[in-house]
């Protein structure tokens, strides 16, 4: 059976945009009287910021806190790229996007980051209509490595996630697309090969990548059910 869904993450995938996530996270670090490292911002890339935060600060964080300090740093980054996404998009992403499309696969985001970051990046692509479904940290509860994105993404297509590959860049994305039940696709933007070797395929770039090969990944049979939790 072909796969019928194709579930991209955003950040690594889409666009390069860990230089304006690491900028961000610094200036909120000096607002703050903290600093943050390139290991602990590699460490926590891709994560969401209820995860991130308590590592960053060295404490626990409460979710009110989580949230306001979530929304300065978010704030920040939106600054930093608004207008700017199109010279930060991945080589490749907007072609297969529009080939995916062509060839009928139904398509989703699924993010850690927050849903206006998304609704940015894809306005400025210009293939927002392009995606049936947009899944992002406000949707769940648990982030990534928890398959819980990626089921949502894939019940708000229509699918089966054994029907559906993920596109991703973190080895903790990797991890939840494949505990989703999905066929995963690692993309060494940001880590090693080695570090995504546990995908069902890794490729260094996006024009490595086109809707006949993602489709003749093959469909893994049902899991044991794993509900997201929102």
């Amino acid at each position: 059976m072909l796969m019928r869904g194709v579930i991209f993450d955003l950040d690594g995938v889409l666009i390069d945009s860990a230089e304006a996530h690491l900028r961000s996270w610094r200036v909120l670090a000096e607002r703050h009287g903290r600093t943050i490292t390139d290991e602990q911002f590699a460490a926590t890339f891709g994560r969401q910021n209820r995860a991130i935060l308590p590592i960053l600060w060295g404490r626990e964080v409460d979710e009110t806190e989580v949230a306001r300090l979530g929304e300065e740093k978010e704030a920040c980054y939106r600054d930093l790229i608004r207008g700017r996404i199109r010279s930060i998009a991945m080589p490749g992403a907007e072609a297969l996007i529009r080939d995916c499309r062509a060839a009928g696969l139904a398509m989703a985001i699924g993010s850690s980051t927050p849903p206006e970051n998304v609704a940015l990046a894809l306005e400025e692509l210009g293939v927002a209509a392009h995606f049936s479904a947009v899944v992002t940290s406000k949707d769940v509860t648990r982030g990534k490595p928890a398959p819980d994105v990626f089921l949502l993404a894939a019940e708000r297509l229509g699918l089966p996630p054994g029907q559906c590959v993920v596109i991703e860049d973190a080895p903790a994305g990797i991890d939840a697309a494949l505990a989703a039940g999905c066929a995963a696709v690692g993309l060494t933007s940001q880590h090693a090969r080695e570090k995504l070797g546990h995908a069902d395929l890794v490729v260094d770039r996006l024009t490595e990548l086109a809707s006949g090969r993602l489709m003749s990944l093959r469909a893994k049979a049902a899991v044991e059910d794993h509900r997201p939790s929102r």
